[in-house]
């Protein structure tokens, strides 16, 4: 089934508060297991004569008995979250890798470099090594456990032990032209499946992420006009002497409002745009990885094209296809596994997102609401007042 209709359908036995979404993964078959704690805070700039650039501090606190201390601190920095994304996806080329923010994550909304951004790349790089250390695979790998303990100077010193340009571009060679050749002829129809879902969830979630930043846009403007309509029946105020109180009220009444909904838009931008925004960049990722899942089927496919062709070396030829069938099977078996892992953890992210929102809202109306009723109530007091005092002799 394609659809998204299974996302939508609500738990009651999900929690549904608002700090829920918040650097909180546990799932249900390791509810106790975790051993490993990732922490990235304390974002500082650097400027240099060439560049101008943020550090984070990475605390990482385990009891796992292949690191050597405890605790760790080091700093690092966004190019360095980068190469641990490639190195994961080098060695792991069928697992789903946790998306990375890009560069000017939510661009035309905020400024690079500003607190507000700064802030919002901050949580996006801890959630995306809490995904990892999470992960039951990716957590162990070893490039990861450099990146977490490794000083500076160590990490840099490892990055340069990595595949050379040429290597790199032999590897980008291959991988073209086998994504050229066309389609996998032999490709199982569980992948096939997989392949038609994410093209409709891919869809589905970018229409789903510009509503959101349009609906958030639009709540923008809302909040900027309205605040200028408190000021506007203060000073109005001072000119009616006989319903002074009554604009002052509905002033008092306005700016509750504005404040209502500054406290909405939070709840927008930390916990709804996030997430739709980073399933954006995991159904990118999704793709990617049944891409490479298609270019080792290609190339167990052109082996056994060539052996039906070839009378000679058909020895040599049997044992390479017998090596490219495991890594098949390896890549259909790594692929599966994380593809229902990713599924049940993106269901419910979706549903604790919009649960969020729907609750947001309705505390939003009903502060509102309870505001105006107040104001309303006592205006109908006030005017009872005058009529009975209009009424005695």
């Amino acid at each position: 089934d394609t659809s998204l209709a299974e996302v939508n359908s609500f738990s009651p036995s999900m929690p549904i508060s608002p700090s829920s979404m918040i650097n909180q993964y546990k799932f249900e078959d390791e509810p106790e297991l975790r051993d490993l704690f990732i922490t990235v805070d304390d974002p500082e700039s650097h400027i240099t004569a060439i560049e101008t650039f943020i550090t984070y501090r990475v605390v990482t606190k385990t009891s796992r008995g292949e690191f050597d201390s405890s605790e760790y601190e080091v700093r690092r920095r966004y190019q360095d979250f980068l190469w641990l994304k490639s190195k994961l996806e080098e060695a792991h080329p069928t697992l789903i890798i946790p998306p990375l923010p890009e560069k000017f994550i939510m661009k035309g909304m905020v400024e690079r470099f500003s607190d507000e951004f700064i802030e919002t790349r901050r949580k996006a790089l801890h959630k995306f090594l809490n995904r990892i250390a999470d992960h039951p695979t990716l957590t162990f790998n070893e490039d990861f456990k450099i990146f977490l303990t490794a000083q500076a100077w160590e990490l840099s010193s490892h990055k340069k032990q990595g595949p050379s340009l040429l290597s790199r571009m032999g590897q980008t060679v291959r991988a073209v032209a086998s994504s050229v050749r066309g389609g996998v002829k032999n490709r199982p129809e569980m992948f096939t499946e997989m392949n038609d879902y994410m093209e409709t969830f891919s869809q589905k979630i970018n229409i789903l992420d510009k509503i959101a930043h349009r609906i958030y846009r639009e709540e923008r403007e809302y909040l900027n006009e309205m605040k200028e309509y408190g000021p506007i029946h203060t000073l109005w105020s001072a000119s009616e002497e006989d319903i002074a109180d009554s604009l002052k009220g509905v002033a008092s009444c306005i700016d509750k409002c504005c404040k209502a909904t500054e406290k909405r838009m939070s709840g927008l931008s930390e916990n709804l745009l996030p997430i739709l925004h980073e399933y954006v960049l995991y159904s990118e990722i999704l793709m990617g990885v049944l891409k490479r899942r298609d270019q080792i089927q290609g190339e167990l496919d052109s082996k056994v094209d060539a052996l039906a062709n070839k009378k000679t070396e058909k020895d040599l030829f049997s044992e390479e296809i017998g090596k490219l069938e495991d890594k098949v099977e390896c890549a259909n078996n790594a692929l599966k596994a994380d593809w229902d892992r990713w599924k049940q953890n993106m269901q419910c992210d979706m549903r604790s997102a919009f649960t969020n929102v729907a609750e947001n809202n309705l505390h939003y109306y009903e502060e509102c609401l309870a505001t105006w009723e107040s104001f309303l109530a006592s205006q109908r007091v006030d005017l009872h007042v005058e009529e009975d005092s209009e009424d005695r002799p």
